[in-house]
This record gives C-alpha cells, structure tokens and sequence, in this order.
C-alpha cells in the first residue's frame, strides 16, 4: 500500500482519472488516521473531476445513518442528472431495495434483491456511457450494508466502463462492513493510497503561512513534536499561538477531542481511560487478557499524533480527555486499578494514586496502603499528594486510635503548606486526648500546635496529661526530651510542665540518627542562647547542617542549627545553608517551610546589616503564610520588618507592623522578645526614648527570667543606654554599657562594637575617636555594614568636635557610601551636609592618594576602604591573602596612616573589581 502526501495523492488519483475518462475503469481506496485530510482531499478532487469533464457524484457516510439502508446509494442518486423517467425507476428501486433490506424482514439482503442491485448499478453505468463518471464516498467504513453491496457489484462491473469510484475510509476499522475494502483491495483495477502525516517540512511550511519564516522555524520542532504531523492538531497550535505563545492549550484541546469523536467510539474509549492511568500496559492487563483491542487502539492513537510510546504528547490533551469523562467513569477506571495494583503487589505510591482517584473508602486494605504512600511522598517533598492520602485514610479508618494516629500525621503535613489548617484538627485531637486515643509522641505534637497558636493554656493540660500518664516509650521520651530543650530555647516559662525526671532519665537512650542529631542541634541552640556561644558550637552545627534535608523530622534541627549560628555570631556561615535550605523547600512545595526559613534569612540578614534583603525577606516570608498563621512565632518576621523598616526611615511601613495584632501569648516566648526590641528600636526612631525605653526594659526582665541573657541574642543593655542617652541619663546609660560589655565573651564582637560606639557618646570628646574606632575595628570584623555605618558615622561627628576635619571628611565618605550600601536612609541624610563641605579638600586628598599608590595597592585600598575584609579582597583580586596584608601594610606606611577606617573611599574601583 502507498504511503502519499497529499500532493502526491491527488496526483496519483488526477492519473487514474485520466485513464477512467479513456474508458479504463479505476477505484481509489483512500485511507489514513482521521483528520489527515481524507475528506478535503476526496472533496477538493471531485471539485477537479469536473473540471476534467468528468461528472462527480459525492456521498458522505455517517455513523448516525449507517443503518439506513441505501441511504449512501440514494445519496448518489439524488445528485445525478437523470431522466425524469429513469430518476423515478430509481426512487422505486430504492424504495422497494431499503424495504427489502429492512432489519424487520429478518432476511439477508443477498438473498432477496440481486435484481435490485443489478438495476441500479444499470442505470450508473448507463449514466458513465452518456458522461464519464467519478463516484465519491467519504466514510465509506460508515455505509449501510445494503449500499455497500451495490457498489461493490458497481466496481466489478466497470472495469472497462468510463467510471472512476473514490472511497475514503478511516484506518482503525473494526467494522461490521469491514468485508467491502477487502472485496476493493482485490480487484485488479483499484489502487490504495494511503495518507500519511505531514512531514516536518510540511509543518514549517504550513507555520509559515501564518507566522512568517522566521516564527516557523522557531517553532516547528516543538509542533512537530505535539502533532505528530496531523493537520488539525497542528492547526489548533496555530489558534493557541496568539493567546498562549505557542504552547499547546485550549485550541490544541479541542482539536485532539475532534480527532476522538470523529474517530471509532472504541477508539475514544481507550483515550478516556489512556487520560485516566497514563499507562497503556496497565490498561491492557485491566482491560482484556490479551490486550489486542487495547494495542491496537493505541497505535492507531500514536499514528494519529495523539500519543507517543503510549502517552499523551502534551498534558493540556490528557485533560481534555480526562474532562469529557464522567465522574463515575473515572472513579470507575481508578477503582478497578487500584486492586489489579493491590493484587499484583505494586508499590503503594501508585496504588494510592488511583485509590484518591477512585475516592475508594470501602476497601479494607486501603489505609495501610494510603498511610505508608503519604509517608513516601512527605519524605520526596509532595506534600500536596501526601495530605490527600492521609484525608482519604481518615475517612477509611474505623479503628479510633488509628485514626487519630492519621489525625496527627495528616495535622504534620498541612503544617508544611499553612500552619493555620491543622487548628481544624486541634480539637478533634484534644477529644482523643481525653477519650485516651491520643496517646505518646502524638499528644506531644498536640502539644506543640496549640503552642503555635497561642493556646498555652491547653498545650500545657496536653503537657501534664503526659506528665501524669509517665508514657516511658522511647518514640515518646525522645519527643519529650526534644520538646524539653525547643521549650528551653523557645518558650521557657512552660518548661516546669514537661516531666523532668522522665527525660532526664531516658536521655541517654540509644535513639535513631536522625532524632538524636535534632536534639543535638537544639541543644546547641540552648546552649548559645543561655551560655553563649563556644567555638566547639560552630563545628558540631555545621556537621549536622551536613547531614540534613527538610523530612518529617528535621525542620527543628534545620532551624536550630541555623539560628544557633546567628545568634552565636556566624550569620555569614548561615545565610548559604539557610539559602540551600530554602531552595530545598520550594523545590518540595512547603510553603510554610519555606515561610520560616525566609524569616530566618531576614533575621541573618539584618545581623550583617543587610537592611533591603532583611526588610524584602521578613516581608515575603508574611506573603507566604499571613500574619494570621504563623501564631506566636510571627513576632520574628515581624521584628525583623520592623527593624529593617526603621534603619531605612520607612517609619510608616514600620508603624504598620507595630500595629499588627499579635497574639498575647507571644510574649511568653522567644518571639516575644525579638518583638519587643524591634518595637523599642521603632520608638527610639521616632523620638520616643521613654516608651523605647520600657520595650527594652522588659525585653531584658523577661531575658534574665529565663536565663537567656547573653549578648550575641539580643543586646537590649546597649539598645536601652542609647534610650537613656537620648533622654539625658548619661550616667545610667554608660552604667548599662559597661554592664554590657562586662558581659561580652571574645567572640561577641558584634555587640562589644554597638556597646563601644554607646560608651563613646557618655564618654569625654577626647575618649571618643579612640572608643569608636575599637567600636569599627570589631564591626568590621563581625561583618555588620549597618551598625558599622552607625559607628563611623559618629567618628566622623568626634573627628569633627576634635577639629580633625581632614579624617572626618575621609570617614564621612567611607560612611556615606556604607549608608547607601545598607539603604539605611536616615544616615545618608545627615551625612549629605557633610559632603559638599568636605568636597574640594576630599578631592584633593584622593589625588594624592592615587598618585602615591600603585595600581595593585589602590585596588586594594578602594576594597578595604568600604568594608571588604581581606579575605574577600584577596578572593575577588584572585591573590592570597598573605599578599592582601603585605599591600595594606605598604598601604598605611606610604599614606601615614595606622588602620583601615582612616583610608579614603572615593578612590576609583575597576568595573571587574566592583
């Protein structure tokens, strides 16, 4: 059989027209996938045969008329010029033939009107003798039997007649006619020409016609691809293009269901149930024994562009499919695979797909199956998947205690999409809690819940009920001892609630690696947040951050490691681990993880004085989830935006988070008191040192109750001496900064530099430089652009009072382009008097300085002169940093100078080094 394009096709058949004209008899048989182009082709050349001098006689087949008998035949003879005379003889045989062959009768038709037939082939031949004769059926795999034996009698009987009969029919045909192409592929006057798809060249050029040459070539792989060559998909990528930039979509759609309805009801049947699985060898083994109908259905599917190896070529057509299917025949189709799935042992991810497709709930050994696939999918990070199947368990299980284990699995896993849905569940579980189903590591998770939601009261009866109950399990201890320490170091007043000698009892219980590495990275967070941070602390955090990802158990160790890093004075270390980690919670589709580790980034990014990363950070972590649904812990972002806001002058934004509602019990938690300092910083801003003042005042009270009073967390001593400065307490405040300082280790370097800068301004104008460049020496340090900014910023006010205006205009400088780096607005204003007056002596300063260093010692300069530190320099000049200080030390002996903060910071940086 030939494979034609279309060209090719229809001058194949204009060549067995010519020999039907000379008298030669010729039938084409036109076959092809549907929407190849059968019917415009057999339409477009009967247009030609009459142009040709030949008389077209044209009839369409349908699958709504395939039972009405002679229907196709009388459609022929209704369009042919006859005689009155011979047009009634016809309408009488047909008349009388398509009573005969009526299903009533109950007779076969050969049997009973051969004389008919041979009749009304009579006269078409009479008609071909008077005018050559082309005879065109579409669809011909549609006709009624009765028509479909006359025209086979007809073809055998013009071999040497002026009579050419084209017929199209579709390829999949598992028709009850089937017997008529067979009877025309053996006649030795027929030729089949089979259509093929379009080529990619065909493609291009089609694309082109609507798109231009240039859009066409662009395009046509991707359309080559999801048509597979057929016109009218094709077509609809066409009709997407305008609205969707080419990708498959509602146009595409629509053209694969035409290809379907115009298609065998079979063959749309297996597309429905192909939309369903999205597996042909499933479907096959569901189906029939044999899968032939099903093989055959879908390779025919695949010659028609609808499917590749078995699929659907794009997803927009799966579900269209899918969506003409009806609600039950899916749930149907599911239900069935679901327990050929159970029967054969398949793994139960798959199973649990089509059981949540199904909305199966009567099936026995559905919940273990559903439990164990949502188990998978939280640990792959399909978070959205794993709740479905949890939902569905729930509604399976009958067993109370089990079913309030899955109450307690499903609450985890909303957690990680909005922490505001599992509150639904809050009171069911409590119920369970008190009916006794609610037992163990489950009641500690209620626990933690109501914590969240502010609810201390009733998380502390959950706390007591497991105190008086003294569960001894080691799943339950170890939930204890991990809740214990995250109390410790979160929510320190509910600590007398937790069974102490339990924990302390079983702590050294051998546990699995991944419990145990949680309580270790809490520890560490305690640890730091009530002793300090220790060198020891930097080594064992970063092993476990190691070793972690975001499962069901290490959100806390991710987040205690992380914030065991920042507040111990390593936000530098933290911010890539806390970037990898939020990466790793997108890619898992965890918004509310996602939401938490973004408020940790803002926290780390304010440490080192990244005011726009803290402020667009704190803000998209409240975009994530709401304010509503982050609970007590919402005082972290909260703080954060505020006190970014206020270091930025955008008092209104800062305002608008001060005047958030909060729930009363934040303040009974470590959230609590980054609130607190942040709305003090807001006060002192807007020149309220008195109610400043009292934020930070309680924010230490609450500090010192709880035993968490170390100066790397919160430096709220130096933050209350600004207040009292601001009021005329010189000597209260200097009081409060020695304290601080007092109380500052050797890697507190951060807050030794706020608390210097504090100690400067109650100190005598002449102590002043020598205090605030110690106060820049160790910001620089710790990496804190910001309250470096603050310090130079005073220097250049001391430098000033001194009369030093040399070195004031120099650090004025250096501080100006700090403040603009930081976007901390309020100090670029006061600083931009200063710069017109220091202008010409500046310049003038800069011009020495350049002519007196070397290319190689200038970049260096210009680097270390607005804030890099020497290993940063050495990694973006590519040198070691050996060769960093040797430069810096020629540096300070040529321009007679003894530090970094005295270095000008206007000198020129080369585009690579910026």
């Amino acid at each position: 059989m030939g494979l034609y394009e279309r060209d090719t096709a229809m001058a194949s058949m204009q060549g067995l027209l010519a020999e039907a004209v000379s008298g030669k008899g010729r039938v084409a048989m036109v076959t092809g996938v549907v929407a190849t182009g059968k019917s415009e082709l057999l339409h477009a050349f009967a247009e030609q045969a009459l142009e040709h001098g030949a008389l077209p006689l044209v009839a369409s087949a349908t699958r709504a008329e395939s039972d009405l008998p002679l229907g196709v035949l009388g459609q022929l003879f209704q369009n042919a010029p006859l005689q009155e005379d011979v047009r009634a003889l016809a309408a009488d045989l047909l008349r009388e033939g398509a009573q005969m062959a009526s299903p009533a009768k109950g007779e076969s038709f050969e049997q009973v009107d051969a004389q008919i037939v041979h009749s009304l082939c009579a006269v078409l031949l009479s008609l071909a003798e008077r005018h050559p004769l082309v005879i065109v059926v579409d669809d011909v795999h549609l006709a009624d039997r009765a028509s479909l034996l006359c025209l086979s009698y007809l073809v055998r009987r013009a071999r040497y007649s002026p009579l050419m009969a084209v017929f199209g029919q579709a390829d999949y045909r598992p028709h009850t006619h089937g017997f008529f192409a067979t009877e025309m592929l053996r006649q030795p006057h027929c030729t089949a020409v089979r259509l093929a798809p379009l080529s990619y060249d065909a493609v291009v050029s089609m694309a082109a016609e609507h798109l231009g040459e240039v859009a066409a070539e662009a395009v046509a792989p991707d359309w080559y691809a999801l048509s597979g060559g057929n016109p009218l998909l094709l077509r609809g990528l066409i009709e997407d293009f305008g609205t969707s930039g080419g990708a498959p979509a509602e146009r595409y759609g629509e053209a694969v269901l035409s290809c379907l309805h115009r298609a065998d009801p079979a063959l749309l049947q297996v597309a429905g149930w192909l939309s369903v699985l999205d597996d042909p060898e499933l479907l096959q083994r569901l189906v029939d024994a044999d899968g032939t109908t099903v093989a055959q259905a879908t390779r025919w599917l695949e010659t028609a562009g609808l499917l590749e190896s078995g699929h659907y070529r794009a997803e927009i057509a799966r579900e269209t499919v899918l969506a003409e299917l009806g609600d039950e025949t899916r749930r149907s189709v599911h239900r069935r695979a679901a327990e050929l799935l159970h029967l054969e042992g398949a793994d139960d991810v798959v199973i649990a797909e089509h059981l949540a497709g199904a909305d199966a709930t009567d099936l026995p050994w559905a919940v273990p199956v559903l439990e164990a696939a949502a188990l998978h999918r939280l640990d792959d990070g399909f978070v959205d998947e794993a709740v479905d199947y949890l939902k569905l368990a729930w509604r399976c299980c009958t067993d109370e205690r089990r079913r309030t284990t899955i109450a307690t699995l499903l609450m985890r896993a909303e957690w990680r999409i909005n922490p505001s849905t599992p509150a639904e569940h809050i009171a069911e579980l409590t119920d369970a809690l008190h009916n006794g189903t609610l037992r163990g590591s489950d009641a500690v998770v209620l626990a933690r819940a109501l914590l969240w939601h502010g609810k201390v009261d009733d998380a502390c009866q959950v706390l007591e009920h497991l105190k008086e109950t003294g569960d001894t399990e080691p799943q339950t201890v170890a939930e204890l001892v991990g809740t214990r320490l995250w109390l410790r170091a979160s929510a320190p007043p509910l600590l007398a609630h937790v069974n102490r000698a339990t924990t302390e009892q079983n702590k050294e219980a051998v546990l699995p690696v991944r419990v145990s590495r949680r309580l270790e990275a809490i520890n560490a967070l305690t640890s730091v947040l009530t002793r300090g941070p220790r060198e020891r602390t930097l080594a064992t955090v970063e092993r476990i951050l190691h070793s972690s990802r975001l499962d069901e158990m290490s959100m806390d160790t991710v987040e205690s490691s992380l914030l065991a890093l920042t507040y111990g004075g390593w936000p530098d270390k933290a911010a890539p681990w806390c970037d990898a980690f939020i990466e790793e919670a997108q890619s898992r589709s965890a918004p509310a993880r996602r939401a938490r580790l973004t408020a940790i980034r803002a926290e780390i990014a304010m440490r080192r004085g990244d005011l726009q990363t803290a402020a667009s950070s704190a803000r998209l972590a409240l975009e994530l989830i709401p304010p509503a649904s982050w609970g007590v812990t919402v005082g972290s972002p909260l703080a954060n935006l505020m006190l970014a806001g206020t270091a930025m002058g955008q008092y209104d934004q800062a305002l608008a988070q001060v005047n958030t509602a909060v729930p009363d019990a934040m303040l009974r938690t470590r959230f609590g008191l980054h609130y607190l300092h942040a709305r003090g910083r807001y006060h002192l801003a807007v020149d309220h040192p008195a109610a400043a003042l009292r934020d930070f005042r309680f924010c230490g009270e609450l500090m010192g109750e709880w035993e968490m009073d170390t100066p790397g967390f919160i430096a709220w001593r130096a933050d209350a001496a600004e207040a009292l400065i601001r009021m005329g307490e010189h000597d209260e405040a200097r009081a409060l900064v020695e304290e601080q300082l007092s109380r500052c280790g050797p890697m507190a370097s951060r807050t030794q530099g706020i608390a210097l800068r504090l100690l400067a301004a109650t100190s005598e104008l002449r102590h002043r430089p020598m205090l605030l460049r110690q106060s820049t020496d160790r910001l620089q340090a710790c990496g804190d652009r910001y309250e470096l900014a603050r310090s130079l910023f005073d220097l250049t006010e001391a430098f000033h009072s001194v009369g030093e205006f040399r070195r004031a205009g120099i650090i004025a400088s250096r501080t100006r382009i700090l403040a603009q780096e930081c976007g901390a607005q309020p100090l670029s204003q006061a600083l931009a008097g200063d710069a017109s007056s220091a202008g010409d002596g500046q310049n003038a300063e800069i011009s020495k300085v350049v002519a007196i260093l070397s290319d190689a010692e200038r970049r260096v300069a210009g680097l270390a002169s607005v804030g890099y530190t020497n290993r940063e320099i050495a990694a973006k000049l590519f040198i070691t940093v050996s060769t960093v200080e040797q430069h810096l030390t020629r540096i300070y002996r040529k321009l007679g100078i003894t530090q970094r903060s005295d270095l000008p910071t206007d000198l020129e940086l080369s585009p690579a080094v910026r």
